[in-house]
């Protein structure tokens, strides 16, 4: 049988009767192909699984819908009314996904339930709070109770948004199917951009939704929320960044539009909510991480909008990435800010204390001074030193990679800090009732210091994708160049197994004190020290396929971290007092030298070459 052919006439463009047909190679048959794809109608192999696709999203935006009007518990009701709101939300992107399609634009209609489809599974485990305990679920759209409740059943809302979580799922699944190509995809624009503001929306999301004067809504960050919740705002954190950096790997630009449009509608579904609850109820406020969630999307949503493609290079400078000034500019300013916040953060007050009754004299231990305060100081002095180091021309070269390792320092010691204050607030919470437990003595609030300790947490995320954007483009620059002798492997091994048997590990003891770790005792500073591992854990990869100087960078920040986490010994246990060092401490030491010497190792294998 003749081969099959996407031709109309059904022979294939540049053969024998199609002699006029012209030959193109290269990235322009790339994208003269992607084009034609997106442009002529669906083959019969295409227009089923899109169909489907379609059918399943219309399906899931009316469970959504229908979980508006159908309470999700018998206990408690929506705390405004939301219904509105939440039917624009479920229903304006599956409509829209059906008008592209029957407007040929399948590429876009396939992108948009893609879209959609990304968020489903982080939605899905966040709605199964509302099964687990009800009344620790933060969502006054759909549950708000009027009156204390230990325990609540499901109602059918409850399966409705189960439903349309599951339904969104098969769709996205039936939409990868109909627009799966073989094609490499085309260098896209916002490359660097899109990804940077999508991580700036997870931040966003794992905030407090609102904030609430309201006795029966304990409204608090994901990480101080149980468990379901925290776990599907950390796959809503984590998914979001991803889908749109694989949006814009799709081959088909339409494809790419659509599911960034359909991604900014599924975050719009997510964000809004609060920010109505915050708005339409007097005892509920609008907080600064929805917002921010908004803002982010809704400028990725805009850039749906322009040209993705970038145009094809005519030179061999044009391949390049421009801007190298810039980007350094941008990593060294952030590094910056990050260590003038955690400086603010380490000084001030991590606890606020309000007396309700005015003749009570606050608590001697009001203030709440983190033991780790002087660990965050130091990880501060750090990252300012590399990020100066960054915006010097000479240094920038070695500082940069360093630096894109040093912001996790910054969160190793800002969990811990963060540990004390939410430690003392829910402690003193508890303990500030007078003699008769009927009235509260005094209340304890985040103060500012663990709000300037968040910030920095939050800048050193920003500050790591400007250092991972500038990478990029330093690369771009200076070619692919040599790769590190394979005598460098074993070192590199090494440093990095002792790095995370090192982070999982207590680096000092002392009486009444049992530190935080990755394999007991899970809390706060936790993630800190997995944020830490998984660093060094990229770094050593990472080291392996870079060219030498670069590599030894990036191994010397790893033993920066390795270092840091090693002198909480005297920074921490110094401040508990009666410290002395365990098991992590000569870990930690060991996975230094190791690193180092792999950093040495690589540095001169980079020298032999030149």
């Amino acid at each position: 049988m003749p081969p099959r052919s996407d031709s109309p006439t059904g022979s294939a463009p540049g053969s024998p009767q199609h002699p006029a047909a012209p030959r193109s190679t290269g990235k322009r048959q790339s994208t003269h192909a992607s084009a034609v794809q997106d442009d002529w109608p669906d083959t019969d192999t295409g227009k089923s699984p899109l169909r489907a696709a379609l059918a399943l999203a219309a399906l899931a935006a009316v469970a959504l819908t229908a979980a508006a009007f159908v309470p999700v518990s018998p206990a408690a009701e929506p705390g405004f009314a939301s219904w509105p709101w939440l039917a624009v939300l479920a229903l304006a992107p599956a409509v829209a996904a059906i008008w592209a399609a029957a407007a040929g634009k399948s590429g876009v209609a396939g992108g948009i339930v893609l879209g959609l489809a990304a968020l489903a599974p982080g939605r899905l485990v966040l709605d199964l709070q509302f099964a687990v305990n009800g009344p620790l679920t933060i969502r006054p759209e759909l549950y708000l109770p009027g009156r204390f409740v230990g325990g609540s059943a499901v109602g059918a809302g409850f399966w409705l948004l189960v439903a349309g979580d599951v339904l969104s799922v098969a769709a996205g699944v039936a939409a990868w199917r109909a627009n799966r190509q073989d094609e490499e995809p085309e260098r896209r624009r916002w490359r660097l951009l899109v990804p940077l503001l999508a991580v700036t929306a997870s931040v966003g999301l794992l905030t407090a939704p609102v904030l609430s004067d309201n006795g029966f809504l304990l409204a608090r960050s994901a990480f101080e929320g149980p468990w379901p919740a925290l776990g599907g705002y950390l796959l809503l954190a984590a998914a979001l960044p991803l889908a749109a950096s694989l949006a814009l790997a799709a081959p088909s630009e339409h494809v790419a539009r659509g599911a960034l449009l359909g991604l900014t509608a599924a975050t719009f579904g997510i964000a809004a909510p609060p920010v109505l609850a915050g708005l339409y109820r007097e005892d509920l406020h609008v907080t600064w991480g929805p917002v921010l969630v908004l803002v982010a999307t809704a400028i990725t949503g805009g850039l749906a909008f322009t040209r993705l493609a970038e145009k094809p290079a005519e030179t061999e400078a044009d391949l390049k990435l421009p801007g190298l000034f810039w980007w350094r500019l941008t990593t060294g300013l952030l590094g910056l800010l990050t260590a003038l916040a955690a400086v603010i953060g380490s000084f001030a007050p991590q606890v606020a204390v309000t007396a309700l009754n005015p003749g009570a004299a606050a608590p001697v231990s009001a203030a709440a001074e983190s033991p780790a305060r002087w660990f965050l100081l130091t990880a501060a002095v750090v990252l300012a030193v590399l990020a100066l180091g960054t915006l010097v021309p000479k240094t920038a070269a070695v500082a940069r990679p360093v630096l894109g390792l040093g912001w996790a320092g910054i969160v190793l010691a800002g969990t811990a800090v963060l540990n004390t204050a939410l430690t003392a607030t829910q402690a003193g919470n508890l303990a500030g009732f007078g003699g008769t437990g009927a009235a509260p003595t005094f209340t304890y609030d985040l103060g500012a210091g663990a709000g300037w300790t968040f910030a920095a947490l939050v800048l050193a995320v920003l500050a790591a994708l400007a250092a991972a954007g500038t990478g990029v483009v330093e690369r771009e620059d200076a070619g692919d160049g040599t790769r590190p002798a394979g005598s460098v492997l074993t070192p590199i091994v090494a440093g990095a197994v002792l790095a995370v048997a090192a982070f999982g590990l207590p680096v000092f003891t002392t009486p009444g004190y049992v530190a935080p770790g990755l394999w007991s005792n899970f809390d706060t500073p936790s993630w800190g020290l997995l944020t830490a591992a998984v660093v060094v854990l990229g770094a050593a990869a990472l080291a392996l396929r870079s060219r030498p100087k670069p590599a030894a960078a990036l191994l010397t920040g790893a033993a920066l971290l390795a270092g840091l986490h090693a002198a909480e010994l005297p920074l921490v246990g110094g401040t508990l007092g009666g410290a002395s060092p365990a098991t992590g401490f000569w870990v930690a030491l060991a996975a230094v030298a190791a690193l180092l010497v792999a950093a040495g190792m690589s540095a001169a294998g980079g020298r032999r070459a030149a």
